[in-house]
């Protein structure tokens, strides 16, 4: 069995906000969780536009995580990261 754990970090929030909302939407079947982080800025902690989420998948999730981040490295301005573990 196979852990794997998706970085995306989000470089403006706001504009890609429903894209990759919609991705997750499609994927969520593999999503077992989802925690969102945002970056604050000194001036004004509550309307940043970066974000980092991460993602837990489900174990041995199989080509659909490859499909996951494949979807969500289409998108402008986000980037993804993942970790697998046996």
């Amino acid at each position: 069995m196979s852990k794997t754990i998706m970085g995306i970090q989000v470089d403006d929030r706001f504009e890609e906000v429903q894209e990759m909302q919609r991705v997750l939407t499609n994927f969520g079947d593999i999503i077992k969780t989802r925690l969102g982080l945002h970056q604050q800025q000194e001036n004004d902690m509550f309307n940043t536009k970066k974000g980092l989420i991460l993602l837990e998948l489900v174990e041995d999730s199989g080509n659909r995580s490859s499909e996951l981040e494949k979807n969500l490295e289409g998108i402008k301005n986000i980037q993804v990261r993942s970790m697998r573990f046996q």
